[in-house]
């Protein structure tokens, strides 16, 4: 009896602490994680839209936001049938995840993500998913068939978002490798920036490749929505309302505010005047290269992200593009690729443990956290590079590519949609 009456407090004890560890649910968090994840949804639409639209040619503005509208409806429906379950589901040997929540088999009221329900989690992650392949439209707008691009980004979403979002978030070899990606700069950049080049390329040029906005005022408009939104990026990528997500708000903003500055000051130096364009394509900058960093990095490592952001894609956008020649119509590679790239290594450099205890960058101890970010992101280029290449060969031949001369004379809003923004009647 002795024995059985020592044993009973020590089973107390441990049931006590097991139910203690279980998740429970939170509803500060699930408050943040909804405000949050309608943050990221306001990205594509209306913030991407718009400022794609804008940058576009007149006769194109309508075409341009149609394929980020059109994107987001597609990426919706697509990750509730099987994007979410292949993603984030149990992991299959480092590459895919079981397809047991297709449909979101199992998944109910009561399902939990940490301590935030996990149908949040579910649509948080969808909004990803969907500006990550609208974002790849920028590279295509003025020549892309509208149809090409609805079977593309089906195609695109599942066999190179899904895999890559796994292998780095989801539990797959690029997470168990120690890769760091706090909230997109593999994932979402890299990942759209380097598809947006393949295509541009596979595309050629358009007859008129010059970038000179239709509506300015719309593109900062569209780009101060983005910033708006990315705090729902980053910060929300902290999956709770805590010290983590404050970090990620406040480098978010000091990188994005720091690249505007910088990228200013290069083109005013470069090409003599700063424009307003510039101001706004720095921001974009900033917000892609510290995407991957937001939730490791201090308030230091934010600021030298942010300088580096403004220089090295402004100089990739207005002279290594015109040397080359490709035509990235809204420089997604030139930005987003480049800053993405940017970002991920430098969050190998800058990571630090007192931010974030999952990260411990050079600066801190690790070299080898460098070589890790390096070989996360030379995977996610070869891959997506290769599959990018072989969905739109197929799609060519399913439907063709690029629309006839005189269709892009025309515009794309007339002879894709049949309707024009500015000669309403």
């Amino acid at each position: 009896m002795r024995r059985v009456g020592s044993i009973i407090p020590l089973l107390l004890i441990s049931l006590s602490f097991a139910q203690e560890t279980q998740p429970k649910l939170d509803t500060g968090d699930t408050a943040w994680m909804i405000v949050a994840t309608a943050f990221v949804m306001l990205m594509t639409l209306p913030g991407l839209a718009i400022f794609y639209g804008g940058m576009a040619k007149r006769k194109d503005t309508l075409n341009t936001i149609a394929m980020s509208f059109v994107t987001y409806c597609i990426v919706s429906v697509l990750w509730v049938l099987y994007g979410y379950s292949l993603a984030f589901n149990t992991d299959i040997n480092g590459i895919i995840g079981s397809p047991s929540k297709i449909l979101l088999q199992g998944v109910d009221v009561k399902s939990l993500q940490g301590t935030i329900p996990e149908f949040i989690f579910v649509v948080f992650q969808l909004t990803f998913a969907a500006i990550t392949v609208a974002l790849i439209s920028g590279s295509y707008i003025e020549r892309i068939r509208f149809s090409a691009w609805v079977i593309f980004s089906i195609f695109w979403m599942s066999l190179v978002y899904v895999p890559i979002a796994h292998w780095v978030w989801g539990g797959g070899f690029l997470a168990k490798l120690g890769a760091l990606d706090f909230a997109g700069g593999t994932v979402v950049h890299i990942n759209a920036g380097i598809a947006g080049l393949v295509g541009a390329l596979l595309l050629g040029r358009r007859k008129d490749i010059s970038l000179i906005p239709s509506n300015l005022p719309m593109v900062v408009i569209g780009a101060g929505l983005l910033w708006f939104g990315w705090f729902g990026f980053n910060a929300g990528s902290a999956v709770a309302s805590n010290g983590l997500a404050a970090a990620a708000f406040l480098n978010t903003n000091t990188a994005t505010a720091m690249a505007a500055l910088s990228w200013m000051l290069t083109e005013w130096l470069h090409a003599k005047k700063p424009t307003l364009l510039g101001l706004a394509s720095g921001a974009v900058a900033g917000l892609v290269a510290i995407t991957p960093a937001a939730g490791f990095v201090n308030v230091i490592g934010a600021i030298v992200i942010g300088i580096l952001a403004g220089v090295i894609p402004y100089f990739m956008v207005a002279v290594v593009k015109h040397k080359l020649g490709y035509d990235d119509a809204l420089d997604v590679f030139g930005i987003h690729g480049i800053a993405g790239i940017l970002g991920a290594i430098l969050t190998g450099v800058f990571a630090d443990p007192s931010i974030n205890e999952a990260g411990k960058g050079l600066l801190y101890g690790n070299p080898g956290q460098v070589i890790i970010q390096l070989a996360a992101v030379g995977t996610t280029i070869l891959y997506d590079a290769v599959l990018t290449f072989i969905i739109l060969v197929v799609v060519k031949i399913l439907v063709g590519l690029k629309v006839k001369e005189e269709e892009e004379i025309v515009g794309l809003d007339r002879s894709q949609h049949g309707e024009n923004a500015y000669n309403v009647t």
